[in-house]
């Protein structure tokens, strides 16, 4: 199935309430699961990547599948790396592409027997829990998925003698690592973080009541949404000012590219402003899953994107990379490509756009979405925004965007 997405030429006016986040939820869920059960979680998001981790959880199941949900394969990883007994987790095709062997050789380090099923380095895995903890200090690089080490962190106060994590190198992704300590300290569990080095004590979680915020990544969508209108007076529910999510930045970012943000009691408002920066330097390092909005945004606008820290987007659902710059040239754009630093080269947007690719990621799709403000558009496969926002169509279909859907 494709969508048609109308060309949307209204005011962008009223208020959505954004969907809970899958970064928080997850995490949640895991530091739950560690608790014994002794939380009471709110507003759990109601992403697919979510529901495979409630599920996977609550099962008693020798063969856990994450299905294509990559924070879920390396939380799991970990909570089996201290809960296993020879439970086997497995993904899709490309989940068994995206490579692990970082985690499993910390866990192994810490005293968890771990069998690569098929390749070395990559899921399925064989996994039983650690039986008596051989190390405290792992040495891990800091600029590889942040998600390996907030899962090593979420299982280091359940474990002996505790944890100590060394980040060998520039830490990426900063703001998830900062979430996921955020998020153990809300459950009772201190941390000390000085330089590269992260110690936990062996301590319990302690139970309460958390609400899960909404999503600054789902937001992220509305703010292209705002760029591309020109005339936007709208609230997004439920983001908060003092928020633990690194997509946040988005705010920031967008500023740059003409929308301004004011917090109020119930969310961020966004309203459109002249401002339109020709020329803008971004380091996504801190904020990875923002880099796609952002591209598709300058490329309309005509703005030139200079970019650092993009380098874990050739390990996410797709060679994000590649398939940005195979959909960004039906734009008129060019995204190149020089060692690490990369540059978007807006053109000239072409009368009719070919259909959008959506690589079976999520964020290809919503990424896109939002150039119907200036122009229709094809989305394939638009049903892969379940896996992170499922109501997003929904959710367009709310302030007004018409869309057709079309048989292949």
């Amino acid at each position: 199935m494709k969508y048609l997405l109308k060309k949307f030429d209204q005011p962008l006016k009223g208020k959505v309430q954004l969907t809970s986040s899958k970064s928080e939820s997850n995490r949640a869920l895991l530091i739950n699961a560690l608790s014994g059960n002794k939380l009471s979680l709110d507003n759990l998001a109601a992403a697919r990547d979510t529901q495979t981790m409630t599920r996977l959880l609550q099962q008693s199941g020798q063969v856990w599948d994450v299905l294509d949900a990559g924070t879920t394969m390396r939380f799991c990883t970990a909570y089996l790396g201290v809960k296993g007994q020879g439970v086997i987790i497995t993904g899709t095709e490309r989940m068994c592409q995206r490579p692990i062997g970082l985690l499993v050789d910390a866990l192994r380090k810490l005293g968890a027997e771990i069998e690569y099923q098929k390749q070395k380095g990559y899921p399925p895995l064989k996994i039983h829990g650690i039986k008596e903890q051989k190390a405290t200090r792992i040495d891990i690089p800091g600029n590889i998925s942040s998600q390996f080490i907030s899962a090593l962190l979420m299982i280091g106060p359940s474990l002996p003698k505790g944890i100590e994590i060394n980040l060998t190198t520039e830490v990426f992704s900063r703001p998830y690592i900062e979430m996921t300590l955020g998020l153990m300290k809300r459950f009772g569990v201190e941390a000390y973080w000085e330089g590269q080095l992260i110690q936990i004590a062996p301590q319990p979680y302690t139970g309460g009541q958390y609400s899960i915020e909404s999503d600054w990544s789902g937001a992220s969508y509305w703010y292209s949404m705002a760029a591309l209108n020109g005339n936007t007076d709208l609230v997004l529910g439920g983001l908060k000012e003092d928020s633990l999510q690194g997509d946040q930045e988005i705010a920031t970012i967008m500023e740059q590219l003409g929308v301004q943000t004011t917090y109020v009691d119930d969310g961020a408002h966004l309203i459109s402003t002249d401002r339109i920066d020709k020329e803008i330097s971004i380091n996504f390092k801190t904020c990875p899953d923002l880099a796609q909005t952002v591209f598709v945004v300058a490329a309309i606008k005509g703005a030139k994107l200079k970019m650092t820290g993009l380098e874990s987007l050739r390990i996410k659902e797709t060679d994000r990379i590649a398939a940005m710059q195979n959909e960004l040239a039906k734009l008129g754009a060019q995204l190149i490509e020089e060692g690490n630093t990369w540059t978007l080269v807006p053109g000239s947007l072409p009368n009719q756009i070919d259909p959008i690719d959506t690589y079976d990621d999520h964020r290809m799709a919503m990424a896109f979405g939002p150039v119907c403000q200036v122009q229709e558009i094809v989305i394939d496969d638009p049903s892969v925004v379940n896996k992170s926002y499922p109501a997003y169509w929904d959710d367009f279909k709310s302030v007004g965007v018409v869309i057709d859907e079309m048989s292949r």
